[in-house]
């Protein structure tokens, strides 16, 4: 915190957290049978989906297929966006996880990978991410990775 300006330091202090009770913790599988999907709070989308607005509470759908086309959003005047216009893999590592699936290090990469707008308040996300829980689910997604911003 020392390092950072001293009002975003005072901010952070002060920002109140919602007390989630229960564990999200559970015993891994081996990583040869883990499916693998992104999630990240940076604001991406497809080019021509609906951007993001501040506060959006819900969240977009990034197919392998279309990852290359991905714009962002991300609103807060505190977030520097030149590690994702040098290199998408600093805020959204899909060719990263793509590349440890094709060496057998993982068992394989979702289909469907998916971003929310980071500082948005948690408790308006809720719907929207248990709404995402059942859809990577579905999918047979049993290991995601939290990219946030």
């Amino acid at each position: 915190m020392t390092d950072l300006n001293p009002d975003m330091a005072e901010f952070l202090m002060e920002f109140s957290s919602p007390d989630i009770p229960g564990s999200p913790w559970t015993e891994p599988l081996p990583p040869s049978m883990r499916r693998v999907a992104l999630v990240s709070s940076a604001g991406l989308r497809l080019r021509g989906d609906q951007a993001f607005s501040e506060g959006s509470a819900d969240y977009r759908s990034i197919p392998v297929e279309g990852a290359a086309d991905v714009v962002q959003d991300h609103v807060s005047t505190s977030h520097d966006r030149t590690g994702f216009q040098e290199d998408i893999n600093v805020v959204f590592p899909l060719q990263r996880l793509i590349e440890v699936a094709d060496d057998g290090t993982i068992g394989s990469v979702a289909k469907t990978h998916y971003s929310f707008m980071g500082a948005t308040d948690p408790l308006a996300m809720e719907s929207a991410a248990r709404h995402l829980a059942g859809a990577m689910k579905a999918e047979g997604v049993n290991t995601v990775i939290l990219a946030p911003v």
